[in-house]
Order: structure tokens, then C-alpha cells, then sequence
């Protein structure tokens, strides 16, 4: 490991552009504020939600906590149909620094609401909203970083470097929740926490102004206009062009979605499920809860950086493999496991294998983006995203509620195997693209790329 760090910090780092840098510098901070300020709610809402909520009986009330976590997830697939066509219309760019810009006011609004108490059910309202548009522009920040990183830079080093926006995420929720540990050990006044983060991040949203189009959009439209000026025909056609109208394979987008609905099994099992397992059967309180997952999330990020270290030196679609394979077996034991727990301590333990090594399509994400067409990428990325995680955390969210009660400890298996299936099925897919795209991730040459691959 050391020497996979050293490696990339003198030989890889030193060899990109000043602008690559700043890229790179600029969408870490913008990617860590977007996810701060979106998860300041969720790992306060044991907080917040008594006082924007009306007071229910206890049903009822996880309905509505389960509905408050699913709306910023559930409206991400309008978000993502938005921001996708934006940032293929008008590019990358200008996508990243509205998404950041739009959080920023999301997080404002938040921050100066009155509560329930104060103007009754519109404070509900008008939360939910603020909400939906926080996880609508989430969308377009996420891909839209990982997409402008994708086409900037090459491989090796696109894969940490994209993975990078995954590790910077889960800074923010790490950042999110100490935050939120903070506010409720010491009773702090929790609109302070929401207005700094609405400052830093229309800061963020300014600095972005300085980045640049990625070049692999600015060449691709420019060659297209290139081409129809020498054929005397006007530039306004491009939309007419072949490359816009290429097609997306249904198998890929449907491989692509499959490998992005596990995720959020995972999240929710480690940091919900096993949150009120610690609450209902070890008497923690709600304060007690979010340190516990506090400490959790900074094992999260540990293993998020192992693994973008690790996509240096080893293909990433090789990770990928081990991931599903290790945790395919943790689902077999599962069940077991959960009907043996017996102190605090065996749940931080399961909680922790479930984050170290949860399967999703981290690090071979860039893989993935190269195989939708140039001018169809963002949109096509990110409404599958959406709708993945949309789909996956309702499903989730509210399944586990009901599949826990009729099934106990065997729910997560009944959920979690199919997608390990389509996981599998997504991975497979893509392993077989990159073999006919003959795309060597080191050397550029088929052969070598061939035995990349089968190694």
C-alpha cells in the first residue's frame, strides 16, 4: 500500500497539467460541500424532523421519517433528466457550478425556516420541497464531477481520480455527522450549522467559475461544426449529426442501472437499519445513535480511499469482482449473524464489514461512463443513476420495515441477492466491452490490454 501511495503521489500527481490540478482541487471541494450540506439533514432528522413535522404515533411517524429520507432520492431522476440534457447541451462546466450554486440556496432556506410549531403544516411543506430540489441537484453535482474528471484525464490515474468524488462524498457525510454530533451533545443552535454551509458552498459555487470545458466535449462538438462548415452547411445542424443521434445499447444502460441499485442497500442496512437495532435493542438514544455512526463513517471513508489508492495498480473491474464475491458471502451469514447479536459491539463489527467491503461500481466508475456516447453521457448517466437510487432506497427504505417484521433477519437476504444477480450480470457486461473496445487503461495497445483483462 505504501508504495501504491507513493507511486501515485510523486510519479502520477507530477505529471498533470496546472489545470488538471485545479480541476481536481475545485470538484473535491465542490463534491464535499454538495454532500454535507444534502446529509446535514439525514443524520440530524432525529432532530430536525420533531421540529418540522407534526407529532404522530409511532407508525406513523417512521412513515414519515422514511418519506422524508426517500424524498430527496425519489424526485433525483427529474433532477438528473434536467441537469443531464444541460450539461450535454451546454457542457460540463456550467452544469457543476449551477448544482453547487442551487445547494447553496437549498441550504439557506433550511437554515431560516420557521418551524411546525410556528407556521404549522407549510413548514412541512416547504421542507420536503427544499428537499427534493437538494437531491435533484445532488444528481447533476455527482456525475457531472466524475464525467468532467473522466474526460480530462487518462488512465491510470482516472481511476483514483474519479474515485476520488466517492471519497470526497463520503467526507461530507463524515463531516455531516460529526456536525450533527456536535449540535446534539452540546445542544448547539443547528441553523448556524445550515447557514455556514450554504457559505461555503456559493464560495464553492463561484471558484468553479474558473474551470474549463473538458476537452473531450469542447473536441467533439468542435470537429462536428468543423465538418459540416467545409461541407458549406451551417452549424446548427450539428444536432443532425450522426454522433449526437448515436444510439445507447439497452443492455448497457440496463447493466449500468443494475450495477448502481446496490449502493444504497448497503448505506441503509449499515447506517439505518443497524442504527435502530442499536436503539431498539440496546436503549440507545438518538445522540447515542448518530456518534455510533459517526465513527462508522470514518471506516467508510478508510476503505473508500484503500480502494481509489488500489485502482492505480489494479484494473478496476477486478476490484469490482472481489467486492461482489466477499460480500456475496457475508449475505449467506447474514441471517445468522443477525440473530447472534448480542452486544453493541457485534453490530459495530457487521456494520463495519457492510461499508468496507459493500459492492457498487466504485472505482470502475469512469469505466462505465466510456461507453455512452459523448454527446448522450451525461443524460444517460445520470438518469440511470436516479433511478437507481431512487428505485433501490424506497425499496429499501420501506421494505426492510415490512420484510423485517414478516421474515426477521432473512429481509436483507431476500433483498440483497437478486441485486448481487444483477450485479454480477452489469460487471459481466462491461468486462465483455471493454475486451471488444480493445481500451488498454495503461498502455493503449490491444494486446497488452488483452492480457490486462485476462490476467
Amino acid at each position: 500500500m505504501k508504495k501504491a501511495v507513493k507511486t501515485l503521489n510523486i510519479n502520477t500527481f507530477s505529471s498533470l497539467k496546472m489545470e488538471q490540478r485545479e480541476a481536481v482541487g475545485l470538484l473535491s471541494i465542490g463534491t464535499f460541500l454538495e454532500y454535507f450540506d444534502i446529509m446535514l439533514y439525514v443524520h440530524m432528522a432525529v432532530l430536525l424532523n420533531e421540529l418540522f413535522f407534526p407529532k404522530a404515533d409511532p407508525h406513523i411517524t417512521g412513515l414519515t421519517q422514511a418519506f422524508a429520507f426517500c424524498s430527496t432520492y425519489f424526485f433525483r431522476p427529474l433532477g438528473a433528466l434536467l441537469f443531464g440534457w444541460l450539461g450535454d447541451q451546454i457542457g460540463r462546466k456550467s452544469t457543476v457550478v449551477l448544482t453547487i450554486f442551487i445547494m447553496a440556496v437549498c441550504c439557506l432556506i433550511i437554515a431560516i425556516l420557521p418551524t411546525y410549531a410556528q407556521i404549522g403544516i407549510m413548514a412541512s411543506c416547504i421542507l420536503t420541497v427544499v428537499r427534493i430540489i437538494q437531491g435533484m441537484a445532488c444528481t447533476g453535482e455527482s456525475t457531472g464531477s466524475e464525467l468532467y474528471l473522466t474526460e480530462t484525464t487518462k488512465p491510470p490515474i482516472q481511476y483514483p481520480l474519479v474515485s476520488m468524488m466517492t471519497v470526497f462524498t463520503a467526507v461530507g457525510t463524515m463531516a455531516a455527522l460529526g456536525i450533527a454530533t456536535l449540535v446534539t451533545s452540546f445542544q448547539l443552535n443547528w441553523r448556524i450549522v445550515f447557514l455556514f454551509g450554504a457559505g461555503i458552498a456559493l464560495v464553492g459555487s463561484v471558484a468553479r467559475t474558473a474551470l474549463k470545458e473538458t476537452p473531450e466535449f469542447a473536441d467533439a462538438t468542435r470537429r462536428m461544426k468543423r465538418a459540416f462548415e467545409q461541407a458549406n452547411k451551417s452549424s446548427n445542424l450539428v444536432d443532425d449529426n450522426y454522433i449526437v443521434q448515436e444510439k445507447v445499447k439497452r443492455k448497457t444502460m440496463l447493466a449500468y442501472f443494475f450495477m448502481h441499485c446496490t449502493r444504497p442497500i448497503c448505506f441503509y442496512f449499515a447506517y439505518i437499519h443497524c442504527g435502530n437495532i442499536l436503539r431498539d435493542s440496546f436503549g440507545f438514544t438518538p445522540e447515542q445513535v448518530i456518534s455510533h455512526n459517526f465513527i462508522l463513517s470514518i471506516i467508510d471513508l478508510f476503505g473508500l480511499i484503500v480502494l481509489a489508492l488500489l485502482s492505480y495498480r489494479i484494473y478496476p473491474l477486478k476490484i469490482l469482482k472481489v467486492k461482489l464475491a466477499v460480500f456475496f458471502i457475508f449475505l449467506l451469514f447474514s441471517p445468522y449473524l443477525l440473530n447472534h447479536i448480542s452486544s453493541p459491539l457485534h453490530v459495530g463489527l457487521i456494520q463495519t464489514f457492510a461499508v468496507f467491503f459493500a459492492f457498487d461500481e466504485m472505482p470502475g466508475v469512469s469505466i462505465l461512463y466510456k461507453h455512452f456516447p459523448i454527446f448522450k453521457r451525461f443524460t444517460y448517466a445520470s438518469v440511470l443513476h436516479a433511478l437507481a437510487r431512487a428505485f433501490m432506497y424506497v425499496v429499501v427504505s420501506f421494505g426492510l420495515v415490512y420484510l423485517t417484521k414478516y421474515f426477521g433477519s432473512y429481509a436483507l437476504l431476500i433483498i440483497s441477492f437478486p441485486l448481487s444477480m444483477g450485479f454480477a450480470f452489469g460487471l459481466s457486461h462491461f468486462e465483455k466491452l471493454e475486451m471488444a473496445a480493445a481500451y488498454c487503461p495503461r498502455t493503449q495497445t490491444h494486446e497488452e490490454h488483452y492480457k490486462t483483462m485476462t490476467t
